[in-house]
């Protein structure tokens, strides 16, 4: 999968998609998690990361997670756009 390339460059493991979900599910209460999620939100496309979270875990955790400045905002803006599409 290419854009997995994208997001693990440099943790070839990872760029497999069935190792991939399998951690996710392994460490869903744990750092782990939140270093996939928050290498998502830096590295890859919104319709990716979707594919392994909801926009609520993201919203829950995001203020838990290390990212640039301009992942933080681009996320809070996201977040903010899918709660206004919800509420209508």
């Amino acid at each position: 999968m290419d854009y997995l390339n994208a997001v693990f460059w440099d943790y070839p493991r990872f760029t497999d998609e069935k190792c991939l979900k399998k951690y996710i599910k392994q460490n869903k209460c744990n750092d782990g998690y939140k270093w996939v999620l928050g290498r998502f939100l830096e590295h890859g496309r919104v319709v990716d990361t979707f594919k392994y979270f909801s926009i609520s875990e993201i919203a829950d955790l995001l203020p838990l997670l290390k990212l640039s400045d301009y992942s933080l905002k681009k996320w809070k803006r996201m977040i903010q756009v899918y709660n206004e599409i919800k509420r209508k």
